[in-house]
């Protein structure tokens, strides 16, 4: 699978990707994460050549909503469920945290670092505790709603894989992460995306290129209220394995925060924690855009290529290099 993630789109690089690419068929978009702007797209569109077809996914789960109400009030239920996990989720994690750092300002010596091993190791074991209640929650709301035998899904679905089938690539936009992510899975994309994607592109940015992880985490250093703690949010596609990826780390997060960007790191090792700044472009092909690995691959970083920037369990930003 070749997947291309870029930097953020304010001045757009998706253009000069496209040409590179020489695509000769239409190119489905996803803008799902712009809600009700997701028609919006005239703009994307003619970056694109003008040869675009949106999947419309917020339509459609608006559809759904007017369509369905069966489905709809289950979906307000579970959202209120998945609301009070992350609200006691954050409870707990403020104080791992807390205890992490606390840890971390005492002087350097062999106590302090065993100690802060295992603060951070607790808080390891908190985020993967919530991402398998939250995804336990998901899975039974599916299996007992049962979304592929609810017809106007099953509709929506098969015409989301129709317009997938006569793609030459598919490009994800950003915005909300949350309703993309929703979306993205209602309608089964991941499935339709590996069916499809051996032969075509995956071209994302932003919250786009977070759904595409196996791990989505919310961070932002730089809010009025002060920092946050980054969050573990949920389970994207799990078209790349093992990395976290930071849209717009340069402006959202505290990276001359060295003992901070440490923890992070830390905390959700091995996965590489890869910069999304503007300007970037990663491309990654077959087994390391599948599975995060690739035993064939000459980088040396699995399957990550040189000039990656990355941040290091020491936490500095670093540039992967030639293996």
């Amino acid at each position: 699978m070749r997947v291309i993630l870029l930097g953020p789109q304010r001045r757009p690089t998706v253009d000069a990707v496209a040409r590179s690419l020489s695509l000769d068929g239409p190119v489905a978009t996803i803008t799902a994460g712009w809600q009700e702007r997701e028609p919006d797209d005239a703009e994307l569109s003619a970056l694109l050549g003008g040869r675009t077809a949106n999947l419309s996914l917020y339509r459609r789960w608006l559809d759904v909503q007017d369509s369905d109400p069966q489905y709809a009030a289950a979906e307000r239920a579970l959202a209120g469920t998945l609301a009070d996990l992350q609200d006691l989720y954050l409870l707990r994690l403020d104080y791992a945290l807390q205890a992490v750092y606390a840890v971390q300002r005492r002087s350097p010596g062999e106590l302090r670092t065993e100690a802060l091993g295992e603060a951070v190791a607790a808080v390891r074991e908190l985020d993967a505790a919530h991402l398998r209640r939250v995804d336990g929650v998901r899975g039974e709301f599916f299996r007992r709603l049962q979304p592929h035998a609810r017809p106007v899904i099953a509709g929506h679905r098969a015409a989301v894989q129709g317009i997938l089938g006569e793609a030459s690539a598919l490009v994800i936009a950003g915005g909300h992460v949350g309703v993309l992510t929703e979306v993205l899975h209602l309608f089964n994309v991941a499935a339709a995306v590996g069916l499809w994607a051996g032969r075509s592109p995956v071209i994302a940015w932003s919250a786009g290129a977070m759904a595409l992880a196996d791990r989505i985490v919310l961070f932002g250093d730089r809010s009025p209220q002060g920092p946050g703690h980054p969050e573990v949010y949920g389970s994207g596609l799990s078209v790349l394995r093992d990395v976290v990826l930071l849209p717009h780390a340069r402006a959202r997060m505290l990276l001359d925060d060295t003992p901070r960007m440490a923890v992070f790191a830390r905390r959700f090792a091995p996965a590489r924690c890869v910069l999304l700044d503007s300007g970037s472009r990663i491309e990654l092909n077959g087994d390391s855009a599948s599975d995060g690995h690739s035993s064939g691959d000459s980088s040396g970083h699995g399957g990550w290529p040189p000039g990656v920037r990355v941040i290091g369990e020491d936490g500095r930003v670093t540039s992967l290099e030639a293996a």
